[in-house]
């Protein structure tokens, strides 16, 4: 079975991040846990992570979601490619909503079902890889025109819009 890359798991109840590794063990090849968020950048920047599994509350007593949502959306400036999954044992309709319009990829719920929580963390990781950035897309439709054109950089600049000029440089960073 191939397992999915590295998963970063951020919360601060040890007992959970021990809970979490164990039942994400067989997915992941790599888990990373921390007890606090103040690491997550720094972390972040030293491994290659695929996914973040965030809590949404920190502090002692505070149960807003407040802290998370700020993380996500540090996360989100830092590293807009890697999806962001929230965990929270309090669920409330208009935080996970503030969530996902935070760009959140997806929301559970403490305590959670262990097939549930791997099938999401699977399909937040399966969709990621079916998304193709602009420059991929802009980069095949450049080739595919040259190839209409039969290499005619003149002939497929014309059809593209652009200068000559504009596509070959555009054909250096292909």
């Amino acid at each position: 079975m191939n397992k999915y890359g590295t998963i970063l798991i951020v919360d601060d109840n040890t007992s959970i991040l021990t809970a979490l590794r164990y039942c994400l063990e067989g997915t992941f090849e790599r888990i990373v846990t921390l007890d606090r968020p103040d690491d997550i950048l720094k972390t972040m920047s030293q491994e290659d992570v695929n996914l973040v599994l965030l809590d949404m509350n920190f502090s002692l007593g505070v149960n807003s979601g407040q802290e998370g949502l700020l993380w996500l959306r540090t996360i989100r400036k830092h590293h807009p490619q890697t999806p962001v999954v929230l965990l929270t044992a309090y669920a409330d309709v208009n935080l996970a909503v503030r969530g996902l319009k935070s760009g959140a990829a997806d929301f559970l719920v403490k305590p959670w079902d262990n097939e549930e929580l791997v099938r999401k963390l699977k399909d937040v990781l399966d969709m990621q890889s079916e998304i193709v950035t602009l420059d991929e897309m802009e980069a095949e439709h450049i080739r595919r025109t040259l190839d209409h054109c039969h290499g005619n950089l003149s002939k497929a600049a014309e059809l593209l819009g652009i200068t000559r000029q504009t596509l070959y440089n555009k054909m250096k960073r292909l």
